[in-house]
């Protein structure tokens, strides 16, 4: 990844694995997610800070850009056809947009029970959770809770229509950058992907680094990804349009 422009950083912040963190990316502005250790999952919902009945839509990302998982040139679609936000750079190369984020259940399950009462800040956090305490702290609840994104997390089918979860896709230093195309409430939990089978609760935590960005061309990769990108962008301009 390149450098970040001192004369442009706005801030950066440490998430530990297994915790949670929301707020707001303007416009305009990148935010680049970085896996500390290797391994990190980091479950991400997007909403449109403004009204925020306006919601990341995995459906549509989908089908609109032809693909089952997400990386560099793609964008992350509204449910009001718009484009939230775009993948401007990514040293990993897939991210998964299936699986959404483990409750209470799965860890309890797969790695034991654990309280604050016991262990203070090393309990085991799911994603579930995390991403709910985090919607509450803007008004939201469990009816807002909708397919997520999983950052730095590979998952593929087989013929037969089994998921199995990619060990060692995400290498420490690897990042993703994301440039915000709305005024995005970003919210995300770092608890392991659902499918991961390590025995062991450790999960990594991850840098967040954002920026003020540079204007979008009528050029830009995300943009030109497809007639699909191309519209959303258009919808995205004119709703900002003054």
């Amino acid at each position: 990844m390149k450098p970040i422009p001192a004369d442009r950083l706005l801030w950066e912040e440490l998430v530990p694995g297994g915790h949670h963190w929301s707020g707001l990316l303007r416009r305009g502005s990148v935010l680049r997610l970085t896996d500390l250790q290797g391994g990190a999952n980091v479950s991400t919902l997007f909403y449109h800070h403004d009204e925020k009945l306006e919601r990341y839509n995995m459906p549509d990302t989908l089908k609109a850009q032809h693909t089952a998982y997400l990386t560099t040139g793609h964008t992350c679609h509204s449910d009001m056809g718009r484009v939230l936000c775009s993948i401007v750079a990514d040293s990993v190369g897939w991210h998964d947009t299936w699986c959404g984020a483990v409750d209470a259940e799965q860890v309890r399950a797969k790695y034991g029970d654990t309280s604050f009462q016991q262990q203070r800040n090393e309990m085991y956090r799911n994603g579930r959770d995390g991403l709910l305490i985090e919607l509450g702290k803007w008004g939201l609840g469990k009816r807002d809770l909708v397919a997520n994104v999983n950052f730095f997390s590979k998952v593929v089918c087989d013929e037969t229509g089994a998921l199995r979860f990619v060990e060692g896709h995400s290498r420490a230093d690897d990042a993703v950058e994301l440039r915000f195309e709305m005024n995005t409430l970003v919210v995300l939990s770092t608890a392991p992907h659902p499918l991961d089978p390590q025995p062991r609760y450790a999960p990594a935590g991850v840098r967040l680094s954002a920026w003020r960005g540079h204007p979008v061309t009528a050029d830009d990769p995300c943009r030109i990804l497809c007639p699909q990108n191309g519209r959303a962008f258009a919808n995205t301009e004119r709703f900002y349009a003054v």
